[in-house]
């Protein structure tokens, strides 16, 4: 018997987190488990950031991948402790490796994995890959706005 996943639509999706587009870079999640998350961005060429980034040779910007896994960490933290409503500020990066370029037709499957909680602060691993092609890969450290 098949076990249900869970999963967030794009509604779902924008009662959590404050972005809209065209700074919206998680269009569902496709699963959610214990400590991790699974998700999709979609990527059209008509994204307006692919006017100046490349014109000619389109190309995702780098921290624009960064940007979707940052925000799949806070979906899965904001899920995972119960915090709508609560800002997410990133506070660092580390562990930063580009491997492959993003282009129009591309479907980024980011996937982020808690590592550590502390109550304000949260540090999540992630994973941005097109097929099974890692494009980037990154520690992120966030803090939680309570007052808020």
């Amino acid at each position: 018997m098949a076990e249900d996943k869970e999963t967030l639509d794009l509604a779902q999706i924008k009662n959590m987190i404050p972005h809209r587009y065209p700074f919206l870079f998680v269009d569902k999640v496709i699963e959610i488990h214990e400590n991790g998350l699974t998700a999709v961005k979609n990527v059209t060429g008509n994204e307006s950031f692919f006017q100046g980034h490349f014109p000619g040779y389109p190309v995702m910007p780098g921290v624009l991948q960064i940007e979707a896994l940052a925000q799949a960490s806070a979906l899965l933290v904001i899920h995972k402790h119960n915090l709508k409503n609560k800002p997410i500020y990133f506070m660092t990066l580390d562990k930063v490796k580009f491997r492959s370029q993003v282009v129009p037709g591309d479907v980024l499957t980011l996937k982020v994995e808690l590592v550590r909680w502390g109550g304000r602060i949260s540090k999540c691993k992630g994973t941005a890959l097109v097929g099974d092609q890692v494009a980037v890969e990154a520690e992120m450290t966030a803090m939680i706005d309570y007052g808020k």
